[in-house]
């Protein structure tokens, strides 16, 4: 499972990184983490707001902080 975590890097970006590693480590699951933060590869996703979540090239959640829980739903 592939992870993508898009956005500048801004403190929004780096909670939901913590979150989605959070969520990983407690499912027990095998998934690589992945930071997209170049404007043109965020848009090749149609996201428009970030930070974004996506799972195996699947947008999930954008513009917004998924807890841990909410993030474990989409893995």
């Amino acid at each position: 499972m592939v992870i993508k975590i898009l956005g500048s890097g801004c403190a929004k970006c780096k909670q939901l990184e913590a979150n989605a590693q959070q969520a990983v480590k407690e499912l027990g699951i095998e998934a690589t983490i992945e930071k997209v933060k170049e404007i043109e590869n965020i848009m090749e996703y149609g996201v428009m707001k970030t930070p974004a979540l996506v799972v195996d090239e699947q947008v999930k959640v954008m513009g917004r902080v998924p807890s841990a829980e909410d993030i474990k739903k989409y893995l």
